[in-house]
Parts: structure tokens; C-alpha cells; sequence
């Protein structure tokens, strides 16, 4: 039939959701620096009624975003001015 649109299910993983204090622990972080990522976008939360539950896809890919690259961590050592003696 011609314009109908047809049910075409996509096989999908069904998601796996993490209660903050799960998410929280496999971040290593506290709930309250969770809440903090969560309010400040840097990680999506999902409220249902009263309950946040996060997707373990956005916390692999808020792991994957945080990663360091090699030289930016410059400014954890300071330059030493003059050659060290007193």
C-alpha cells in the first residue's frame, strides 16, 4: 500500500538504567558531585516521579568525553624559575 507507513522494529539492546548511588559508585564520585554533572548538563539524567535513574550508555560516553589528552595537563607543572639553588 502506498503512503502508509509500516511498523519496521529495530533490534535494539534494551537500556540499562543506573540509580545515581550505581552511577555514583562506578564513577568513583559522590551522589552530590553526580547531582552537579547532572544539573550542569554534563551528563543526562532521567527523572521518574521521584526517582533520577541515569542510562549506562551516557555514563560509558560522559567516561569516554572526560578523557585527558596527552600535553594538556601543563599547568600541573609549574616552571622553575632560576636553577634551583638558594
Amino acid at each position: 500500500m502506498k503512503g502508509v507507513a509500516r511498523y519496521n522494529p529495530v533490534m535494539s539492546a534494551p537500556i540499562q538504567w543506573l540509580s545515581t548511588a550505581d552511577a555514583a559508585k562506578f564513577l568513583g564520585i559522590t551522589s552530590r558531585t553526580l547531582y552537579r554533572f547532572i544539573d550542569e548538563g554534563l551528563i543526562a539524567g532521567y527523572r521518574f516521579g521521584r526517582v533520577i535513574r541515569l542510562k549506562q550508555s551516557d555514563v560509558d560516553s560522559f567516561i569516554e568525553s572526560s578523557r585527558i589528552e596527552p600535553g594538556t595537563l601543563d599547568h600541573l607543572y609549574p616552571e622553575v624559575v632560576g636553577d634551583g639553588r638558594a
